[in-house]
């Protein structure tokens, strides 16, 4: 077992740390209040229709777009990093993932579909799936313009002219000298630990982007609502929600994330931390 060395936090008394706790109520309650106004702004926000008819390899043969609501009004897609040269999912999207199955049966009682799109082959989504001991509804976008439009896979092209889009933003060109922060702040060291996972390297692995699309159905036709990407996805990545809640946080020191069937692999010495 691992001891939480106390030598470098403060102690204090009981009372003491009542004090401080009311003091971080008030902060607490303050960001629900301020996120629950943000919940309502983002339901506010107008709907476009979607014209395009995408289609989608379900494994059970091809989809369109109003296929994958399953029946429902509200269809949540989750862009999951699995690009056409990869060997196996993104580990950050593996992650988020080991949530799924748990909620998404309260989300398809409530008018909500789930469903998870990537753009490699559905045979290969699927294996991966099976690997991972999951059920929920994966689709392939292979051929189709789907990621592309929704900012989840970009070409080669886009890399090297810096047409990218992403998260609203436009990044910069490739260069010799890698992708620079258009990932991450620290550079392209952690993303190419990431990408090795992958069995791709940094490019390969950066021309697919995670990211979550709202889709809407209304007398039959398509509407998008919403999408978010980057630190946007921080809310669905039930594992951190936890960490921020423990009394070293979040606590990284580099990537320390496996894939869940990993980590009996490479399991931390004892007393290590994020090894």
């Amino acid at each position: 077992m691992t001891t939480l060395d106390t030598a470098s936090h403060k102690t204090a008394t009981r009372d003491e740390w009542m004090a401080a706790r009311l003091e971080l109520l008030a902060a607490e309650k303050e960001l629900t209040r301020r996120s629950d106004a943000l919940a309502l702004q983002r339901q506010q926000l107008p709907w476009v229709r979607v014209d395009k008819d995408y289609r989608f390899d379900t494994g059970a043969g091809m989809a369109t777009l109003a296929d994958l609501f399953q029946g429902r009004s509200q269809l949540l897609v989750y862009h999951f990093m699995f690009g056409p040269d990869y060997t196996a999912g993104c580990p950050s999207c593996s992650m988020i993932a080991d949530g799924f199955d748990g909620f998404a049966v309260h989300l398809a009682n409530h008018d909500v579909q789930l469903s998870v799109v990537s753009s490699a082959p559905v045979a290969k989504l699927h294996a991966y799936r099976q690997r991972m001991g999951w059920t929920f509804p994966w689709a392939s976008s292979a051929g189709s313009a789907f990621n592309y439009d929704f900012n989840a896979s970009l070409t080669e092209k886009q890399q090297l002219d810096g047409t990218v889009e992403y998260n609203y933003r436009r990044e910069p060109a490739w260069t010799l000298n890698g992708i620079g922060d258009a990932m991450t702040k620290d550079g392209e060291g952690p993303v190419a630990l990431i990408a090795a996972t992958t069995g791709t390297d940094v490019a390969t692995y950066t021309r697919e982007r995670p990211g979550m699309s709202a889709f809407v159905m209304e007398n039959g036709v398509v509407y998008h609502p919403y999408s978010t990407y980057s630190r946007g996805l921080d809310g669905l990545w039930g594992s951190y929600q936890w960490l921020d809640r423990a009394p070293k946080g979040r606590n990284e020191q580099g990537i320390w994330w496996r894939r869940h069937d990993e980590y009996a692999a490479q399991a931390p010495k004892a007393g290590a931390c994020c090894a």
